[in-house]
């Protein structure tokens, strides 16, 4: 107990600004763990139906008891679907450089549905306008050019995570790396597409837990009924070896359990541009991972489309960024400009009435 109490304070000693970088560095390798060990998780031979089924099952578990005393709940599946289809035919590191491309594509589409406004008259839209471009062309590079192989590790060196008797390439025979790159690109657009639709649902109903939990479970319903329809292998529904049952511990408690809390915490703190800078360290962090655990090979076409996505992923955010300052400068503008108003309106009333010196004239109750 003591030494809980003593780490205890020591962690809250730590300046707060220290405390989310440490945070989000956390969560960045949680969630490239996540890729690596999804990847390992299909190369064992885990069912891509059986797989989320599991994971939603372990996420509702763990956020519905949260979401019930946090905000007393009264009682995504394109996305998760896509994500496998697309892991399969491509690889962990290139999956993670797509994703990137997820706050260009949810620009894009708040502004189509005139949820998000396209100011071509100031820098922080142009800016937002390019980088969507960019992010664009990023994922039509790695989806159309493959290119020559920029790095292969050693056998020697690989750490294999899986239970097949040779290394393979990330794209074996069989594979289509142009089909995996279009999944992906559906998983990019599924989940950009929930979160302009978290919007208006988070303005009627103000919690968040509660919203990721009906998710979750409507999510986990769809998986279900798909997996029973299609699996009909009843050993896709077994773990085979600890590895197996590992990795679905994994998706479904950290990637969907911690990261979520994390993530949360963060947003609250710091704000979502803070917490979507962090995005590409994953990239990075999956790329080692990958080529450590999985003997991941690196092309010329991923690495210029991952570098064209994060460009344009930092150019969204800067836009959105300046956006906001710009709208709090103008905010602060007005504000001090009522006060103003304010005070001359008061200067007014005491010089002209003496039998009401502390009441305003009607039009500056507007300001208060």
């Amino acid at each position: 107990m003591g030494d809980s109490g003593s780490s205890k304070r020591m962690w809250c000693s730590v300046p707060e600004k220290f405390q989310l970088h440490g945070a989000m560095l956390a969560l960045q390798f949680g969630y490239a763990g996540f890729h690596v060990v999804s990847r390992a998780a299909l190369n064992m031979g885990v069912s891509k139906l059986v797989f989320p089924v599991y994971r939603n099952i372990i996420a509702l578990l763990l956020l519905l008891p949260f979401a019930y005393f946090l905000e007393k709940l009264h009682l995504i599946t394109a996305n998760q679907g896509f994500y496998l289809l697309g892991l399969e035919n491509t690889s962990p590191t290139f999956a993670s450089a797509i994703q990137n491309s997820v706050p260009a594509i949810t620009f894009l589409m708040a502004a189509i549905l005139r949820i998000e406004q396209v100011r071509l008259n100031r820098k922080d839209g142009i800016s937002k306008v390019v980088g969507t471009i960019l992010c664009v062309i990023g994922a039509t590079v790695i989806t159309l050019y493959k290119g020559p192989t920029i790095y292969s590790p050693k056998p020697t060196t690989t750490l294999l995570l899986t239970t097949r008797s040779t290394l393979m390439d990330p794209v074996d025979e069989g594979k289509n790396w142009t089909l995996g790159c279009i999944y992906l690109i559906g998983h990019c657009l599924s989940w950009s597409g929930w979160l302009v639709l978290q919007a208006p649902v988070l303005k009627k109903y103000p919690a968040r837990l509660s919203v990721t939990s009906y998710t979750c479970f409507f999510g986990l319903l769809q998986f279900i009924l798909i997996a029973l329809i299609f699996e009909r292998d009843y050993q896709a529904w077994l773990f085979h070896s600890g590895a197996e049952a590992f990795t679905i511990l994994y998706a479904g408690v950290v990637a969907s359990g911690i990261a979520f809390a994390v993530q949360i915490w963060c947003i609250d703190r710091g704000g979502p541009v803070f917490v979507a800078v962090y995005q590409p360290v994953q990239t990075f962090v999956v790329a080692i991972m990958a080529s450590f655990a999985l003997g991941e090979e690196f092309y010329l076409g991923g690495i210029i489309g991952a570098v064209l996505i994060v460009v344009g992923l930092y150019l969204v955010l800067w836009g959105k960024s300046e956006e906001k300052r710009i709208a709090q400068l103008g905010m602060a503008s007005n504000n001090i400009n009522g006060d103003h108003s304010i005070i001359r309106a008061s200067s007014h009333a005491k010089a002209s009435s003496l039998t009401q010196p502390l009441i305003l004239p009607s039009s500056t109750d507007n300001h208060v």
